[in-house]
């Protein structure tokens, strides 16, 4: 009798483990995040169930929208201040942000065509005013695009036009079609996409780092794994995989 209900706690415990975690996730930690999972899921039991979307804007994959639909999330994972201003309507928990990774905005091109000048300001001024097309995210990345460095460059003007917002997908999927000539997106964002090459980073001078975090969604279903996986995604195991995928580990600060 003593070793059935032994038994029986064990199962117990272990279909407790073994729970579904939803992690909504942005696209510059994705390729970190499917790196790592399944190295999560074999020492917590759990299984990780990926939903994308973008940090900001009103498209209907993006975490925000996905949220106040009342999509069902643990975790979220995306650009560190849209994540507070999710715990400051109430969508995330106060207080369980965990920063994961910094990121840098780079330039890509399609693949066959010669790669432009970006090496300094003033090449990637020429390389901007010499496109037909730019592409540009509803995301961080796309807010200082778009906004900022344009006019940090004196050509705001002049991008009226050719400079297009891309959602709901990868901005370098329509440089890949041929659609649009140079897409500007973070770095982690830029290098997965197939028919494309990576230019390289914005300049350091212009350049904007953007630090990607995680919470725990509330009324998150397994709190506790999410809790968890954060903290897995930013011990020193996740180091190698992080550095990879094109962004910068937070030590790098």
């Amino acid at each position: 009798m003593r070793w059935l209900m032994m038994a029986v706690v064990l199962l117990g415990t272990a279909g407790a483990r073994a729970e579904e975690v939803r992690v909504m996730i942005s696209g510059g930690f994705t390729a970190a995040f499917q790196a790592l999972a399944p190295g999560f899921e074999r020492e917590s039991g759990h299984r990780l169930v990926m939903v994308q979307g973008g940090s900001m804007g009103t498209a209907p994959t993006a975490i925000p929208m996905r949220l106040q639909r009342g999509e069902p999330a643990d975790a979220v994972i995306m650009v560190g201040e849209a994540l507070d201003a999710l715990a400051a309507q109430g969508r995330v928990v106060p207080g369980s942000r965990v920063d994961l990774a910094i990121s840098g905005i780079g330039l890509a091109v399609r693949n066959g065509v010669p790669k432009p000048d970006i090496g300094s300001v003033e090449a990637l001024r020429a390389t901007l005013l010499a496109a037909r097309g730019v592409g540009y995210s509803a995301s961080a990345s796309g807010r200082y695009v778009n906004g900022p460095l344009f006019e940090r460059l004196g050509i705001a003007a002049d991008m009226q036009g050719r400079a297009h917002l891309v959602t709901g997908e990868p901005v370098a999927n329509a440089v890949a079609r041929g659609e649009l000539d140079l897409a500007f997106q973070q770095v982690a964002e830029l290098l997965p996409v197939r028919g494309v090459q990576f230019v390289g980073p914005l300049p350091e001078a212009v350049q904007l780092y953007t630090v990607f975090a995680g919470g725990v969604a509330s009324g998150a279903r397994q709190p506790q794994a999410a809790a968890a996986l954060l903290r897995y995604l930013a011990g020193p195991a996740a180091r190698a995989a992080v550095v990879e995928s094109g962004l910068l580990p937070m030590a790098w600060r």
